[in-house]
């Protein structure tokens, strides 16, 4: 065993049929390449033997725990014939057999897929066409959903997390296995695909090896102010972003504490009952923990980190957030593409200094950023253009979108697609996506900039800036508006309210007031639902 936890395995032909075909599959390992996704798992997992590596209501399991259940997973997919270059897509909840299941496939050399919780049957449908899976794992708490896509997705294999009426049920094989954990995979080797979340477009699958993954645990722990000892509230789905912190935290020795679904009454019981002292929740969720209104900032006190990414937050919002749960807030500047790109720290989070507010931070350690203008030279500090990325973590490219990578990335860089300038200590401030910019009467207008106008209103708890038609303008500015309970206002108040912040160019057209804004199944405001009753896909093409 080497030290980061990986075996070189030769065949033996006296060795148990499922250790043989596992030694039959092993081939010599670059060992300079540095730690693959699973051995640095596997090596964070056998530290801290007793301790409880994840809770989840009244269940718990140790490190040791977990670590073996990896190695019996291992056995019983290998018998259920998952192996190196396959891809596995998984549906679960939060849960910690889930999140064991992938670094199970990862060991053996399978990448793996998430199928988002609240995503629809045919998201999942054409995520599992789109990617190539041969093998499901699936989560029995989802039910008729479940069993329906065990159906409709016509793959070899179907692997529940439990029992249930349909697949093979890997935790009762699991159970029946006694297997230590082993890693056959390499670093450069394809890990995961993760798919985009389609706010603008049809979802994309961004491709990771092994080096990526490992390198983006590394940069989480490089850069971000993690508790001595984390206890992590993880709220939001991990099968996504939320996900990027369980590997850091487990490498601290901390404990990461797993809830299924968001309620703001349900998170702040769970505060108080395991001490949590970090979570991460979208900009919409703090906004509903914001305007739920029976707890108090003694309920949270154990809070030690609050990170926030995934869409803009409201500087206004942000400000109230301040007041109500005090300097504990982080923010996460990312894409799919590119986990980390910048944040903007607690001691940056001060009501001193509100215009910082709407930043999002330094750049990461590990992340190179630049600014470029229209030209593709690189702008002066507080002048706007598209920033470009390169990390160690970043996607090697688009899963069989070969044109879309070469267009996305240039000679190393990731074009992020969004607009943004730095100010003179090298904060990045985003403006919006570059394909959101809504062009009026040739003027450009940034939805995100209206949307933080309308945000800051006493009236308004949510706002939603698109472009719609329009014979005069060519586009019109549309905001789409939430009225808090209680207050009321008029559009030529808003307007007015508008203007005189941002000028008339930014001012909308039309006003329309909804009981709540669209979201994507990662949180975002949906601007292409939001667009669908407006444009044909074939007039305003966003990707």
């Amino acid at each position: 065993m080497d030290a980061f936890g990986r075996e070189s395995l030769v065949f033996c032909n006296d060795l148990p049929s499922t250790e043989a075909r596992l030694a039959g599959l092993a081939m010599r390992l670059d060992w300079h390449d540095g730690p693959t996704h699973a051995s640095f798992v596997l090596h964070a997992l056998a530290r801290f033997g007793e301790r409880t590596a994840f809770m989840a209501g009244k269940r718990a399991i140790s490190y040791r725990a977990a670590r073996d259940l990896i190695g019996r997973m291992q056995a019983a997919m290998v018998r259920a014939g998952i192996g190196r270059g396959d891809v596995i897509a998984g549906l679960s909840s939060n849960n910690f057999e889930a999140w064991c299941a992938s670094v199970a496939c990862n060991g053996l050399g399978a990448a793996t897929t998430s199928l988002h919780p609240l995503g629809s049957h045919q998201d999942h449908l054409d995520q599992i066409a789109d990617s190539g899976a041969t093998a499901l794992i699936l989560d029995p708490a989802f039910g008729d959903r479940a069993g329906q896509l065990c159906v409709d997705a016509s793959v070899p294999t179907t692997l529940v997390l439990g029992p249930a009426s349909f697949g093979k049920d890997l935790i009762a094989e699991a159970m029946d296995a006694s297997f230590s954990p082993k890693d056959l995979s390499r670093p450069n080797e394809l890990a995961i695909i993760n798919y985009t979340g389609g706010t603008t477009g049809r979802p994309k699958g961004v491709r990771r090896s092994h080096r990526e993954l490992t390198a983006g645990s590394i940069a989480v722990l490089a850069n971000f102010p993690l508790p001595k000892l984390p206890v992590y509230l993880a709220a939001a789905p991990i099968s996504h972003a939320a996900g990027m912190f369980i590997t850091p935290v487990l490498a601290r020795g901390g404990t990461v504490d797993l809830m299924s679904g968001f309620e703001p009454d349900a998170l702040i019981r769970r505060l108080l009952d395991s001490k949590a002292n970090m979570s991460l929740l979208v900009p919409s969720m703090i906004y509903a923990l914001l305007d739920h209104t029976t707890w108090s900032r003694a309920d949270l006190t154990s809070l030690e980190l609050l990170l926030y990414g995934a869409s803009p937050i409201a500087p206004s919002r942000l400000e109230e957030g301040l007041d109500r749960i005090g300097q504990v807030f982080c923010q996460l500047y990312g894409q799919t593409e590119c986990f980390g790109i910048a944040s903007l720290r607690p001691e940056d989070h001060s009501l001193a200094r509100p215009e910082l507010l709407a930043s999002a931070g330094h750049p990461l350690l590990d992340c190179e950023v630049c600014v470029l203008d229209d030209s593709g030279l690189m702008t002066e500090a507080g002048i706007k253009g598209e920033i470009c990325v390169r990390a160690p973590y970043a996607m090697q490219g688009y899963w069989n979108q070969p044109d879309l990578t070469a267009a996305t990335i240039k000679d190393g860089w990731i074009c992020t697609g969004d607009i943004g300038w730095q100010d003179e200590e090298g904060r990045l401030f985003i403006v919006d996506r570059k394909k959101e910019m809504v062009i009026s009467g040739g003027f450009n207008v940034f939805p995100s900039e209206v949307e933080n106008v309308l945000n800051a209103h006493p009236a308004i708890a949510g706002a939603a800036v698109i472009g719609v038609p329009d014979n005069r303008w060519g586009e019109a500015v549309k905001a789409y508006i939430v009225i808090r309970p209680g207050y009321s206002v008029s559009q030529d108040d808003l307007a007015s309210w508008v203007r005189s912040r941002k000028g008339p160019a930014h001012v909308p057209k039309s006003f329309e007031v909804v009981g709540q804004l669209p979201l994507t199944s990662v949180g975002k405001i949906d601007k292409k639902a939001l667009r669908s009753a407006w444009w044909d896909p074939s007039e305003r093409q966003v990707s």
